[in-house]
């Protein structure tokens, strides 16, 4: 994917007010649209020009670009940051993916679910009933999903200030973290949406979940998954270790004559819930050093005692 420089394309300055990025917007759609315009790449520059003022005349959309950094030229290969749009409140519709699909892959990927298509299905028709419902994405920690805190989370709000530039502001929540919460589940604040016309009630908060990296789990959905180092005696004698968990530990057999890459389930030990995830475990046998005289001894001696080829299956 290609990284699309909006700015660039419409030939304004990252702070340029709503005005100026309007103005910009319609002196090229004068130039370029394909009713009017001669150029001969006239409807392709049309669409870049749209699919432009479509982000930057968009204080979410905007201020969610202006995440990224400035550190990418258009053109670039791009992939997005995980978690680059966490931390950010967002309401209204949004765009579908469909219609996002009408413009470059650039914009499809990073702002076809913005708003509130990604949460479809979790939104609630409110008309005239109740406030709009706002939504945004956070980012936790694997262990919240074992202990269930109440965390205090930042929520950036975009906002247009007096002067037509996006503004962010923070607003902080308490909120409880449900045991159990898995990547893409949806947490519901009541009455923390936009308030609701006429003395209706407010709207929601819909927060969708998704889990920082961690340093020795890989997490697909209640499963977990890590690489477990044994010594070479436990892998050929066989034992029981401690395995440490997000919370705690268990213990594990490792059975006699274990290989490097070899996987073992542990049933119950992912994600808590009604319906407990596995912890699936990949055996990684790591060899002592022969850094000492009694090390190489030992060594020599089992190169010596033991009738052991590792190569003798591959011909080699």
């Amino acid at each position: 994917m290609e990284y699309v420089d909006y700015y660039g394309v419409l030939g304004v300055a990252r702070d340029a007010t709503a005005d100026e990025i309007k103005k910009a917007f319609r002196k090229l759609a004068r130039k370029y649209h394909p009713d009017v315009s001669k150029e001969p790449d006239a409807e392709a520059r049309m669409q870049e020009i749209n699919e432009a003022y479509a982000v930057l005349s968009d204080p979410e959309r905007k201020a969610a670009f202006d995440n990224l950094g400035k550190g990418y030229a258009g053109g670039q290969d791009f992939t997005p940051p995980p978690g680059w749009d966490s931390g950010f409140e967002f309401s209204g519709e949004g765009m579908s993916p469909e219609d996002a699909a009408r413009f470059s892959a650039f914009f499809s990927e990073m702002f076809g679910g913005m708003g509130g298509d990604p949460f479809h299905g979790h939104g609630r028709s409110h008309r005239h009933t109740q406030g709009q419902d706002h939504h945004a994405r956070i980012q936790l920690d694997l262990e919240d999903s074992f202990t269930g805190p109440t965390r205090q989370l930042s929520l950036q709000v975009p906002m247009m200030d007096a002067h037509g530039r996006v503004q962010l502001n923070t607003r902080t929540l308490q909120v409880k973290i449900p045991v159990g919460i898995r990547a893409g589940q949806i947490i519901r604040l009541a009455g923390q949406g936009h308030a609701g016309p006429s003395g209706t009630p407010a709207g929601d908060l819909l927060l969708e979940v998704s889990f920082r990296p961690h340093p020795r789990f890989q997490i697909d959905g209640r499963d977990l998954s890590m690489e477990l180092p044994v010594s070479p005696w436990e892998a050929a004698l066989g034992a029981v270790v401690p395995v440490p968990l997000p919370v705690g530990s268990v213990k594990v057999r490792i059975p006699a004559g274990a290989q490097s890459g070899q996987s073992l389930t542990v049933r119950g030990k992912g994600l808590p819930g009604n319906q407990p995830g596995d912890l699936m475990l990949k055996l990684k046998v790591v060899l002592p050093k022969a850094d000492t005289d009694e090390a190489k001894a030992l060594y020599e001696r089992m190169a010596t005692e033991l009738a052991f080829d590792p190569r003798a299956t591959t011909g080699g």
